[in-house]
């Protein structure tokens, strides 16, 4: 079982989701690509869980996923190592609620929880939506960084701004048996679409 998780905000139909899915047909492979947050308003991170332990339910896997999909991917290999065979991951979005909250300010978290929900783009709709501050209230009872005991194979930017290129290297060298591929590229790593397909099918 193959799977490909998106990232915050995002969806099935993102533009490496869609990449992956087509590359991985040309092989024969299904790629499953699942809605993570069908509600966006409340989901959480063990929601997110949820949907991704169900598509393991069936049998192990290799897993891939998108900044916080990857974080997503990596969490379910720590919670169920005998469900997941490998990772790939694109730019892992480790430590999230951490940037999060030192990116938007102490003030704005504050008002989010007084009111229970902002308004946040989401970039697979096109439009604002609003989201429940447990998102990140849930968020902190995960590791930051979750151990892992399976291959993976990290995709990290350079000139990432959102999920600085020091997060992947910390994860790669915390244990044997996983490779980082940086790239001169930003966070969404559209640009290098094809040479990630090149190692990951390696």
């Amino acid at each position: 079982m193959l799977a490909y998780l998106h990232g915050f905000a995002s969806s099935p139909a993102s533009t490496k989701a869609e990449f992956f899915h087509a590359r991985c047909a040309e092989l024969g492979l299904a790629l499953a690509v699942p809605e993570l947050a069908a509600d966006f308003t409340h989901m959480t991170v063990t929601s997110m869980l949820a949907v991704v332990e169900e598509l393991l339910a069936d049998g192990p896997g290799v897993l891939m996923g998108s900044s916080l999909g990857g974080y997503l991917a990596t969490l379910v290999a720590a919670r169920a190592p005998e469900r997941v065979q490998g990772l790939v991951l694109f730019a892992p979005a480790f430590g999230f609620v951490d940037r999060w909250e030192a990116r938007v300010g102490a003030h704005v978290m504050a008002a989010w929880g007084r009111r229970g929900t902002m308004p946040i783009f989401h970039y697979g709709r096109g439009r604002e939506e609003p989201l429940s501050v447990a998102l990140f209230d849930d968020a902190r009872r995960y590791p930051d960084e979750p151990a892992v005991s399976c291959p993976a194979l990290v995709f990290a930017g350079r000139r990432d701004e959102a999920v600085p290129l020091a997060v992947a290297e910390r994860f790669v060298a915390a244990a044997p048996g996983r490779e980082l591929v940086v790239f001169d590229s930003g966070h969404e790593l559209t640009d290098v679409l094809e040479p990630m397909w090149v190692r990951t099918r390696e």
